[in-house]
């Protein structure tokens, strides 16, 4: 997953949501040591310090754990990913539900395109 930022919100919030989600997918596995926040910042072309508020953010959610001797590790607790996944869900799904009804579509509807678009 490439870093990816718009102009629309601050870049931390970015790096915390795209950290987020290479941990609740998988891609940064549980419990596995996280590069260093200096290498973390040189891969996003970002300010170490912009990235350090983005893994602190990260550390009060639970999602990574700080050893002063090991450096940052994903959680390994489950529980907190699932939680964090099944919120990401709703959102998504929440924003896909106000988009419909903005368009004027109605539940019924809105599944019918859920049905269809889980076929193709």
């Amino acid at each position: 997953m490439s870093w990816e930022f718009k102009n629309d919100r601050p870049i931390y919030a970015q790096l915390l949501e795209q950290i987020e989600q290479k941990i609740i997918s998988g891609e940064y596995e549980m419990g596995s040591k996280l590069p260093s926040v200096r290498e973390l910042a040189a891969m996003a072309a970002v300010n170490p310090n912009t990235m350090q508020r983005a893994m602190v953010e990260l550390e009060n959610r639970g999602l990574i754990i700080t050893n002063r001797t090991a450096g940052r590790i994903v959680t390994d607790d489950e529980h907190i990913l699932v939680q964090i996944r099944e919120s990401r869900a709703k959102d998504f799904t929440d924003d896909y539900i106000r988009k419909m009804s903005e368009l004027k579509y109605d539940k019924d509807e809105i599944i019918k395109f859920i049905q269809k678009g889980d076929k193709s």
